[in-house]
């Protein structure tokens, strides 16, 4: 019995031990199990992290070249500020410089003949017009004779006297007598010159009938034709420019006209032609329009054929020199708001900006106001070009 009891004994130890062994076996492997996942779950993890990491660099890099890429080389030249002409532009009207307004001088009377039309060059004294002067001929017909009645008057009183001064001597005629012989003489020989004086004021009314140049110059109207009847009431029959000079009446803004001078050059350009004629400022107005606030300048221009009275015209004057800065007319823009530039500011964005044009020759533009002089202004593809565009400027070594 106790042998069984012990065998009993051992038989509950060994199962006792092999449960402690198993038990501990099964410890270790949930160790290595709880291992082998942490271990997984980092390395998928380190995968993700490289994986996701990659992908942005990649997609910065080529987001970087694309637009490097993209960015568009753009022409800029800095103009700095160079020495031009300071030029005034105008408008404003041709005008006769001296004109001459022709009418009748005389009594008038019914026309007979135009001798000239406009557009023609005539002389000083020259006939216009020619009036009817029969009954201005026969009155000085009529004077011319009466002057020699009162000549033969004149004459048979000069006669008398001499005789009786040859009887007064010999106590035939008395000194009274002698004084009527005189007296008679010396009123035959006022009578004369009273007819001479007639017959003379007849031939100056009759030499003023016909309507005459008052000077040399350019036939611009005619208001007169054969058969009319014209008088001292008739108004203004021909106008006429002395010399053929023109002139240019131009209205300048009150500041512009603080610039200007006698003497000032200018060029002057009929509307509807190419045709620039030289002239000078030969008068500035003293007074301003109040409502306008501009005043005239009164231009000298030689006569040319394109140079119409009352006709528009574009003038040019050049007032002197100044500092601006000078761009190629690629450079400058227009738009409804006026001419305008584009500009590269020092983030190498596009900016726009509003400029007034001064004198524009074959050196190019200069610009009145709005540049200094130091900015990036676009040469060319302005037109391609809108404010906030990213651009890279390539500056172009400046002519000027």
């Amino acid at each position: 019995m106790n042998y069984e009891r012990k065998v009993d004994v051992m038989d509950s130890l060994a199962g006792s031990t092999q449960s402690y062994y198993d038990e501990a076996d099964n410890r270790r492997k949930r160790t290595r199990l709880i291992v082998a996942l942490v271990l997984i779950a980092l390395v998928l993890g380190a995968a993700w992290f490289a994986f996701t990491h990659g992908r942005s660099d990649g997609a910065a890099t080529a987001a970087g070249a694309s637009g490097a890429t993209n960015t568009p080389n753009v022409t800029v030249v800095i103009p700095g500020r160079v020495s031009v002409e300071a030029a005034i532009s105008a408008n404003g009207t041709i005008a006769a410089r001296r004109e001459m307004p022709v009418g009748v001088a005389g009594e008038g009377g019914e026309v007979v003949r135009v001798l000239v039309e406009p557009g023609q060059w005539v002389g000083a004294g020259q006939t216009l017009a020619v009036i009817d002067r029969s009954v201005q001929t026969q009155q000085a017909a009529s004077l011319s004779a009466s002057i020699r009645v009162a000549q033969a008057d004149a004459n048979l009183a000069q006669a008398e006297l001499e005789r009786a001064e040859q009887l007064v001597g010999r106590g035939f005629i008395s000194k009274a007598d002698m004084d009527r012989k005189r007296a008679t003489r010396d009123a035959a020989n006022a009578r004369v010159r009273v007819a001479q004086a007639q017959y003379q004021e007849a031939v100056a009314r009759n030499g003023r009938l016909n309507i005459v140049a008052p000077a040399a110059g350019l036939v611009l109207t005619r208001q007169v034709e054969p058969g009319q009847i014209v008088g001292a009431g008739s108004g203004v029959l021909f106008r006429m420019a002395k010399g053929g000079e023109m002139e240019m009446l131009a209205q300048l803004a009150e500041a512009d006209l603080q610039r200007m001078r006698v003497g000032t050059r200018a060029s002057v350009t009929p509307v509807g032609s190419n045709l620039e004629v030289a002239g000078q400022v030969w008068q500035v107005s003293p007074v301003v329009n109040p409502d306008t606030r501009q005043g005239m300048v009164r231009i000298a221009i030689p006569y040319s054929s394109a140079l119409r009275p009352g006709g528009f015209a574009d003038a040019r004057l050049v007032s002197g020199t100044a500092e601006a800065p000078l761009l190629p007319e690629s450079a400058v823009h227009s738009g409804p708001e006026g001419n305008y530039v584009l500009i590269v500011g020092s983030d190498d964005k596009i900016q726009r900006r509003a400029i007034k044009v001064g004198t524009v020759s074959d050196s190019g533009v200069s610009i009145a106001s709005g540049l200094t002089g130091t900015e990036k202004v676009v040469v060319l593809a302005g037109a391609f070009l809108n404010a906030g565009d990213k651009v890279k400027p390539v500056i172009q070594k400046s002519s000027q």
